[in-house]
């Protein structure tokens, strides 16, 4: 069967689960390296999707179909 890619908010909630999971104290030593292991894994997943994101919204299609950098300048 093919595994299905989660969603950044799938891999968000989980992330938060984890971090409270790990802020209670209450989680056994071996356990705790496990899910901060996998925290860790969820974390990069996040920053690289949002990564992603942030260049496909820093591109504007042109007419011809082109893309181009978007940037806004700012007023001094």
């Amino acid at each position: 069967m093919e595994k299905k890619e989660k969603t950044f908010e799938e891999n968000l909630e989980a992330l938060e689960a984890l971090v409270k999971k790990l802020e209670s104290g209450e989680t056994p030593l071996d356990h705790a390296i496990e899910d901060f292991n996998e925290a860790m894994k969820l974390a990069k997943l996040c920053d690289e999707k949002l990564k992603k994101s942030e260049t496909m919204l820093s591109k504007i299609v042109k007419e011809d179909g082109t893309t181009e950098n978007f940037e806004i300048e700012e007023e001094k």
